[in-house]
C-alpha cells in the first residue's frame, strides 16, 4: 500500500474508524505529520483536534538512532539492554530526558499558546501519527496520555508501522487502528509517495482551524 501524501492517509484512516464510536471524543495528534493525518479523522468524526508532543530520546553520538522516547509530563520509555550497550549512564539518560521534556513545553506553547490542555475529562481520546517505526514516541504518548487525562477509553490510529510495533501498541490501547503492517519495513516514509515534511506554520494553522480551545482566527 502506498499514500499520496498525508492527507490521503488520513482520509483513508478514517474511513475504518467507525463515526457512533468516537461522537464525545478528541483527537491528540503527533506534530508535526500527524497532525497533518490527524485533521482529516478530526474532520471525517466531526470532533476537535489538539496536538499531544513526545520526543524521541537520540543515542549520544548518532541522534538519530531512537534508545527511548519521552512526553512532557516526564513519561519515559527506553530499552536498559540498549543504555547500557551504549554505556549511557543514568546521569546521561536524565540530562537527556529533561533536555527533551523543556523541548516539548517550547513546542507547546509555540504552537498552540500554551502547555496547559482544556479539560478533557469523560471524552475518548484517539492519538494519531503518520506512522510508527521503533514505536518509543507512540509509548510514550500513549501512557502520558492515560495518565494526564484518564480517558474512558483510549485509541490509536495511524497508517503505517511493522506488525511487531503494532502489535506491541496494541496492549497499550483499547483500539488500534493501523491500514497497513508490512513485513519490509524500513521507514514511514517509504509507504509515501509525497513525503515532504510537514511545516510549523501548517501545524499551527490546523490547530487554530480545529481546536476547541482556538477562536479560529488567525
Amino acid at each position: 500500500m502506498l499514500f499520496r501524501d498525508r492527507v490521503d492517509a488520513g482520509q483513508k484512516l478514517a474511513k475504518i474508524i467507525p463515526e457512533d464510536r468516537y461522537q464525545n471524543a478528541v483527537v491528540l495528534a503527533i506534530p508535526r505529520g500527524g497532525v497533518v493525518v490527524g485533521a482529516q479523522i478530526a474532520k471525517a468524526l466531526s470532533i476537535s483536534l489538539d496536538l499531544v508532543i513526545p520526543r524521541k530520546i537520540g543515542a549520544p553520538k548518532n541522534p538519530e538512532m531512537a534508545v527511548g522516547g519521552v512526553a512532557q509530563d516526564g513519561t519515559a520509555i527506553y530499552t536498559q539492554s540498549l543504555l547500557t550497550y551504549l554505556k549511557l549512564t543514568a546521569e546521561e539518560l536524565t540530562a537527556m530526558i529533561e533536555e527533551q521534556i523543556a523541548e516539548i513545553h517550547r513546542r507547546m506553547t509555540y504552537y498552540r499558546g500554551t502547555s496547559t490542555y482544556p479539560s478533557y475529562t469523560g471524552k475518548k481520546i484517539i492519538v494519531v501519527d503518520d506512522g510508527v517505526a521503533t514505536g518509543y514516541t507512540v509509548r510514550a504518548a500513549l501512557r502520558s496520555v492515560k495518565k494526564m487525562f484518564e480517558p474512558p477509553e483510549i485509541t490509536l490510529a495511524v497508517p503505517v508501522g511493522p506488525p511487531d510495533t503494532i502489535d506491541e501498541l496494541s496492549f497499550e490501547v483499547d483500539h488500534l487502528f493501523c491500514l497497513y503492517k508490512p513485513l519490509y519495513f524500513q521507514a514511514v516514509g517509504q509507504f509515501y509517495n509525497d513525503f515532504t515534511q510537514t511545516t510549523d506554520e501548517e501545524v499551527i494553522l490546523l490547530w487554530r482551524e480545529l481546536s476547541s480551545q482556538s477562536n479560529h482566527s488567525i
